[in-house]
């Protein structure tokens, strides 16, 4: 039996590679004053639908459950935060600024950096509306792949402002209702040939002669008017080094109402690895309490992708602090209280469960990726010393056994 399509089994390393993620994650957004929350992974399938309409129910996991109702496993974080938020928001001073690490769903087409789960990290501000609170959220992603060891050369962040777009395409003569097309051609533009999005945009509605307009401003050439934007920019300071102002950034959701963004590797080799952007009207779609807010998330698929490319994921193993070898059975008993000692004070310890010789358990010892190697033999321990050997240098030397617990405490 193998694990359905793509869904993954966590195998230990692969489980370790995992934690050390989630690990810098939360690491990042202690770091910055969010707290965290979760919600429940199944949801009424109506959450999503009333958000995104029932076309998106062909992307999701979705069943009717045994109490008949109409359920999906969740596809993305936002609309349960809405939820909650929405119903307990009187309980929490403002600004709110949480963050979570769900497993999403999604019933898609397998490619590279994108699974049918991943897990994500959310992270929201509500009840704010400067723009400070765009410059804290694309800080907070920066200074997340930062800690990773990526640099401006592995990642850039493309910035945008729906607003722009809404100006333009209003002034146009595109009616509000039907700047959602114009907005999905544009954000297909790299994915699409020029000749297509430029149909979409007439079918949309966008006069032939405006088209060319629109094409220049997503590619740069022409400079719209984006205040917001630029002062977005300022308020990063330095982390501005990571940015890039690009319009044809829209967003596929309908949700997003103002700064939009997605960060993606400067090689242009993978899919974007995180992307956000304030959607103030949500709340109010979802649970009717108005509140504006905005959020990002990072999924672990791509990123961890992005750090395999860059030879910035951690080496398996390293976790056990010490591996005791027990040279002499008849010393068993004395190497398991030491053992025990050693792991109350929170050392991570491992021993052969069974008598086994030597060389086999220095084995097993360097297999777990353990840091050092203790021997409890006969000639040493009636001194009151041990041989603790460092794995990694080959380096060998004898301890008293009162001072194994700080000397295995002592950074590498």
């Amino acid at each position: 039996m193998n694990p359905l399509p793509g869904f993954r089994d966590f195998y230990p390393e692969a489980l370790a590679v995992r934690r050390y993620i989630f690990d810098k994650w939360r690491d990042a957004a202690r770091r910055y004053g969010f707290r965290e929350y979760d919600g429940p992974p199944l949801e009424p399938l109506e959450l999503y639908t009333q958000k995104s309409g029932d076309e998106i129910v062909g992307q999701l996991f979705n069943f009717v459950d045994k109490g008949d109702r109409a359920v999906a496993l969740r596809p993305e974080m936002t609309p349960t935060l809405a939820r909650m938020v929405g119903a307990h928001h009187r309980d929490y001073k403002k600004p709110i600024k949480w963050f979570a690490i769900p497993q999403l769903f999604r019933y898609e087409k397998q490619q590279r950096g994108r699974l049918r789960e991943h897990f994500q990290f959310n992270a929201d501000i509500i009840a704010e509306t400067d723009v400070s609170a765009d410059a804290e959220l694309i800080a907070l992603a920066i200074d997340t792949l930062r800690s990773f060891g990526l640099t401006e050369k592995d990642f850039v962040v493309r910035v945008s402002d729906r607003r722009v777009w809404q100006r333009y395409l209003t002034a146009a003569g595109i009616a509000e209702d039907k700047q959602y097309a114009a907005f999905q051609a544009i954000d297909k533009l790299e994915r699409e040939p020029v000749e297509k999005t430029h149909e979409k945009l007439v079918a949309a509605g966008l006069p032939v002669h405006k088209v060319e307009e629109v094409l220049g401003i997503a590619a740069g050439k022409i400079s719209p008017d984006a205040p917001e934007l630029q002062q977005v920019l300022q308020k990063l300071g330095d982390l501005a080094a990571f940015c890039k102002v690009d319009f044809k950034i829209v967003r596929g959701l309908a949700y997003y109402t103002g700064i939009v963004w997605e960060i993606h590797d400067c090689k242009g080799e993978l899919r974007a690895v995180a992307g956000g952007g304030r959607y103030d009207n949500l709340l109010e779609q979802v649970s009717g309490v108005s509140l504006p807010a905005l959020g990002f998330g990072m999924g672990d698929v791509v990123l961890g992708e992005l750090l395999k490319d860059r030879g910035l994921l951690p080496k398996s193993g390293g976790e056990l602090d010490c591996y005791v070898v027990i040279a002499d059975e008849a010393l068993r008993a004395a190497a398991l209280k030491l053992i025990h000692q050693l792991r109350d004070v929170g050392i991570a310890v491992d021993y052969a469960l069974a008598p086994t010789k030597v060389g086999k358990q220095f084995q097993v010892a360097v297999a777990a990726g353990a840091r050092f190697a203790l021997t409890i033999g006969p000639d040493e321990w009636s001194t009151g010393e041990v041989k603790l050997k460092d794995l990694a240098a080959g380096t060998e030397e004898r301890i008293r056994v009162a001072d194994v617990a700080a000397r295995l405490k002592k950074p590498l």
